[in-house]
């Protein structure tokens, strides 16, 4: 009779609740799912997971591959004493003088090219020479043209950063569809008219791609630059924590850049979708 009672005297309006909040929950775990954000970083986190447990069991030699949680004391610690975002700063600053420089040069010589064959005869072999040659090799006659200093390691930087920029602007705008072309002239655009409305619309998703490239070869030629001829920056962490067998610290470098390398692709990658919203193209099923 008193569990009966107990059970009748419950409001209803109390069960409303419990099952509207408990539809809610799941509601809100299926969104969570079904998030992009949370699936693009399953994997990573399985990664780091697995990877600290085989160290915890002993199956990783920490001497030779620090773990997931020795890296992270190890930034802490250089977090707290400055050196990780003074060094930091200093690679992020040459990373982007060098991009911005190399990036706008083959931006220019990459319409120059693709817009005109005399322009792609007079810069297109030679450009193309300059690409085959070993980037390595070029380190010491960088350092001999230029010095120790600043500018070497901007100039490297930008040097690889050119050519992803280079190729993908030059076959973007030769990929442009003669049909549209063959429109703009049935509509007596001026020639600045034909780049503006059609050739650079058709070839900007070809660029965007180049940019992300040359993030990427951004990031390796400031690796090779500051490893080489540097007394700061991430690279100079590197060799340093090389010369003292401090695995964290070089693990705990790379990391970073590709921490870095991530979120600047996340960056272009926005402006991508901004910059290409008018266009329909398959994004997966």
């Amino acid at each position: 009779m008193t569990s009966s009672a107990s059970t009748s005297s419950v409001s209803p309006s109390l069960i409303v609740r419990a099952d509207g909040q408990g539809t809610a929950l799941g509601t809100r775990l299926a969104s969570l799912l079904r998030s992009r954000g949370l699936r693009r970083t399953i994997v990573p986190l399985a990664i780091l997971v697995g990877w600290q447990l085989l160290a915890e069991f002993g199956l990783i030699n920490r001497r030779f591959m620090s773990s997931p949680l020795d890296i992270g004391v190890t930034l802490w610690a250089a977090a707290r004493s400055g050196e990780l975002f003074t060094n930091l700063g200093i690679s992020l600053w040459r990373a982007a003088v060098g991009l911005l420089l190399g990036a706008s040069t083959a931006l220019v010589a990459g319409v120059v090219s693709g817009l005109s064959q005399r322009g792609e005869d007079a810069l297109d072999s030679t450009i193309q020479a300059v690409r085959t040659l070993p980037y390595l090799g070029l380190v010491p006659l960088f350092i001999l043209w230029f010095g120790l200093g600043e500018l070497s390691k901007v100039l490297m930087v930008a040097l690889g950063s050119f050519f992803p920029v280079y190729l993908n602007v030059f076959k973007g705008i030769r990929s442009v569809d003669e049909r549209f072309i063959d429109l703009g002239h049935a509509y007596h655009l001026s020639r600045f008219a034909m780049v503006r409305d059609v050739i650079f619309p058709a070839a900007l998703p070809s660029a965007l791609v180049g940019l992300r490239y040359a993030i990427g070869t951004a990031w390796l030629s400031l690796v090779v630059a500051e490893q080489i001829n540097a007394s700061s920056g991430l690279g100079w962490m590197i060799v340093q924590a090389n010369e003292l067998a401090q695995t964290g610290v070089i693990m705990g470098a790379l990391g970073v850049y590709a921490v870095v390398g991530i979120l600047a692709d996340a960056l272009v990658r926005v402006i991508e979708r901004r910059a290409l919203s008018w266009q329909r193209a398959f994004k997966g099923a």
